[in-house]
């Protein structure tokens, strides 16, 4: 049967930080038992109809997933093994921010279970704390990644990079300090501006001012030089790891693998009867507590994926990663020839730019490519 990687979403969050469109929300009161009580419940309706399936990782997710009660995670996580069959190397990783509240609750959530920590540390810098509207400081930052360090084999942390009055000497520095504390995995996201949020309505004022698109690609040219130094390699277009330390659950996504999503808003690719699905969650936490409560499930949509569907989803993701894609098996999972789902014309003119490369039956944008993937899909992919 198909392996499975299972995402589970929290939804909420200490406070709406102004550059964030996730679906996260702030509540006066966290209702812990009944989200707890329907994350279970909705778990146990997608196992049913799922089978029992290598479960080959678990990602807690949000939201601020480090918000729910340790004894939350492991219910969960006895579910999951008890309806599915854990692969001895079962990657289970959850989302934390660095401050003093969450920091003190790594230990339990690694006996809980969780054995990799993924920790939203966002920047280094005390004045660019601040403008992203974090709740941690800079020494709440280190001393949470010093703590993690020492509790969890594997770890991981985000920056945000191309903030408002950033340098690239800067970002090189805070990039040093980061890695120094915790060169095993780095989530690195340039800073846009997303409808609805905080930030967009200064952007539109012409208060709020990011560095133009060729200083933020050196910034990004200049991340995989300091990952480097420390042993780490990008092997996504946002994502460097040492070699072995990569994030399995994410690979599964970017590989087109099947994935089950539960919880407020939560997407998935399940494969039901034979077919590729596409799966989507109410938004709102409590409509979907509703919804679970009536139904065992807070499903919106769900919806066959069509062969060409298929083909262009496994395109878009899969050329964000270094290794590329393996032409047959996305042919045999898609059901498309490749030749039928790209533009030759396109194709021939990417090669001869070294913007793509075909060798060893794999597809592959290059470093090059990668680094305009966005333009290049939008003229490759039919």
């Amino acid at each position: 049967m198909e392996p499975l990687a299972l995402y589970i979403h929290w939804p909420f969050c200490l406070s709406k930080c102004p550059y964030c469109d996730f679906n996260s929300h702030v509540r006066d009161r966290i209702p812990q038992a009944r989200f707890r009580d329907g994350l279970r419940r909705e778990l146990a309706w997608e196992a049913a109809r799922l089978g029992r399936r290598p479960l080959t990782s678990v990602f807690f997710g949000g939201g601020t997933p480090s918000l729910m009660e340790p004894e939350t995670v492991a219910a969960l996580l006895d579910d999951a093994f008890r309806l599915f069959d854990p692969t001895p190397d079962i990657e289970i990783t959850l989302e934390a921010n660095p401050t003093s509240v969450e920091s003190g609750r790594l230990a339990a959530f690694r006996q809980a279970g969780v054995n990799r920590a993924s920790l939203g540390v966002q920047s280094l810098d005390p004045a660019a704390l601040q403008a992203l509207g974090r709740q941690h400081s800079t020494t709440q930052a280190i001393a949470a990644l010093e703590t993690a360090r020492a509790i969890f084999p594997r770890l991981s942390f985000d920056l945000i990079y191309a903030r408002p009055n950033q340098t690239e000497a800067s970002w090189r520095a805070e990039l040093r300090t980061a890695l120094a504390l915790a060169a095993d995995h780095l989530s690195l996201y340039q800073l846009t501006i997303e409808p609805g949020t905080a930030f967009e309505a200064l952007h539109r004022k012409g208060e709020l001012i990011l560095p133009d698109d060729d200083d933020a690609a050196r910034m990004y040219e200049a991340t995989a030089e300091e990952a480097a130094a420390f042993g780490l390699r990008p092997y996504e277009i946002s994502n460097y790891a040492r070699p072995g330390a990569e994030s399995r659950h994410n690979l599964a996504y970017w590989r087109y693998a099947d994935y089950a999503g539960i919880g407020p808003g939560a997407h998935g690719r399940v494969t039901v009867d034979g077919q590729l699905r596409a799966t989507r969650r109410h938004r709102a936490p409590e409509p979907w507590a509703e919804r679970v409560e009536r139904d065992g499930h807070g499903s919106t949509t769900e919806t066959v994926l069509r062969a060409e569907e298929k083909a262009q989803e496994m395109l878009l993701m899969g050329l964000r990663l270094a290794e590329g894609i393996d032409i047959a098996r996305f042919e045999a999972r898609t059901a498309v020839a490749l030749a039928d789902a790209i533009d030759g014309d396109v194709l021939r003119q990417a090669i001869d730019a070294d913007y793509i490369v075909m060798e060893s039956g794999r597809l592959i944008a290059t470093a090059e490519g990668r680094l305009r993937l966005d333009s290049l899909l939008g003229a490759l992919v039919r």
